[in-house]
């Protein structure tokens, strides 16, 4: 059920596989090969359908707080740019998180966790920068991993440094003084403490330029630490070709992705994320680029972009589902996209398929039909969730 960027549906009747004590996978295809043994030791799943367990590649999971208010602003014609010059947007967010303890932001995130996992999410990325300071990204980076660790979900940790302007970083001294302070002090002393696996950049016109992602990113590559960027989502700066320079693993929006950009992300062999959910928030009309991005062989994820303003989204189907009405994907690119590519988005080679080596995630459907899982709304089929080999309890509930 895997490929690089249009994938196709294998579907093995009869299969099987097998799980060691590690939770790696060492077998999968047709159960006729079994020996005698491994049968009388195997478990009925009867007859489901097994797909790899998802991955949500793309979330600001760990936040205080709410912007229902803003929402409620766009619907009376307000706009992104708008909302956040006047103090809202990812600023209301920072001052909830700056102002609430480790244990709250724990707490707060953990049924959100919970809620992905139930959708069949066994693996998730969860960013900072929300905290716009040292001290308040280090904080939202240890609630992510402790959240994780409670609800049972393997974590990638991103350190978003450079989001949004602290409120008193607005002239151009300031500016560049907090820019340097992310670049030389901040990201070196997160990685020290063991909290960053990847750092992650808003370049947009209502955030960060050209130079000063440059900056960020040449200090990452300098700690060898994998590079993600936030690209092209209101407007085209190229963002996506810097990307490509530092050889980052994926560009993430892309609703103004040019032709320069899809080219430099196949050269580059990035991976494009796609994140329905902001699209549909923000009445967004101009959608990512897709056929050129199939045209030229750039894998496509999926991900909820679970975050308090513009994706408040904990559903992984939910926005397999947007992305195939909004963004026309077929069912295998959707299903391929928050598992195969997914896993590639976030440089993990040992997830995302049904394949000997491959971690021992996955999902045993209880469908007739592959695109149940995604064409029901509001609450999953029948499900069980597998993680490194062991069953959870039964998620979903039965379909009308």
């Amino acid at each position: 059920m895997v490929g690089a960027s249009q994938p196709s549906m294998h579907l093995t009747d009869n299969a099987a596989l097998i799980v060691d004590a590690s939770g790696v996978l060492t077998y999968a295809g047709p159960a006729d090969a079994l020996t005698a043994l491994q049968r009388a030791q195997s478990v009925d799943l009867h007859r489901a359908l097994v797909t790899p367990a998802f991955i949500d590649c793309h979330t600001h999971a760990v936040f205080a707080g709410n912007r229902a208010g803003e929402f409620a602003q766009r619907l009376s014609g307000a706009s992104y740019a708008e909302i956040a010059a006047a103090g809202g947007g990812i600023m209301r967010t920072a001052r909830l998180t700056q102002a609430a303890s480790e244990a709250e932001l724990v707490s707060l995130a953990l049924p959100r966790l919970l809620q992905l996992k139930a959708d069949g999410v066994a693996a998730l990325e969860i960013k900072s920068g929300y905290g716009l300071t040292l001290e308040a990204e280090a904080k939202m980076l240890r609630a992510a991993g402790a959240a994780a660790k409670l609800a049972g979900i393997e974590v990638q940790r991103t350190f978003l440094g450079l989001h949004a302007l602290p409120a008193d970083a607005k002239s151009a001294t300031a500016r560049t003084e907090f820019v340097r302070q992310v670049c030389q002090y901040w990201l070196p002393e997160l990685v020290k403490q063991g909290l960053v696996d990847a750092v992650d950049a808003f370049m947009e016109h209502i955030a960060f330029n050209t130079s000063e992602v440059r900056q960020f990113f040449s200090a990452a590559q300098a700690l060898n630490v994998p590079i993600k960027l936030h690209a092209e989502q209101l407007s085209n700066l190229e963002g996506t070709a810097l990307a490509a320079e530092f050889n980052a693993l994926s560009a993430d929006h892309l609703e103004h992705l040019s032709t320069r950009g899809v080219n430099a992300m196949r050269v580059a062999k990035m991976t494009a994320v796609l994140l329905p959910g902001a699209f549909y928030c923000l009445k967004e009309k101009r959608r990512p680029p897709i056929a050129k991005l199939r045209k030229a062989g750039v894998p496509l994820a999926i991900a909820t972009d679970l975050n308090p303003g513009t994706s408040p989204m904990t559903s992984i189907r939910l926005a397999m589902h947007m992305a195939c009405i909004d963004f026309d994907l077929t069912l295998a690119e959707a299903l391929a996209g928050t598992t195969h590519n997914a896993a590639r988005a976030l440089g993990w080679r040992h997830r995302g398929q049904l394949a000997a080596g491959q971690r021992g995630d996955f999902i045993a459907w209880q469908i007739d039909d592959p695109a149940e899982i995604i064409y029901w709304l509001g609450s999953a089929p029948v499900h069980t969730l597998y993680q490194a080999g062991i069953a959870h309890a039964n998620l979903g509930a039965p379909a009308c």
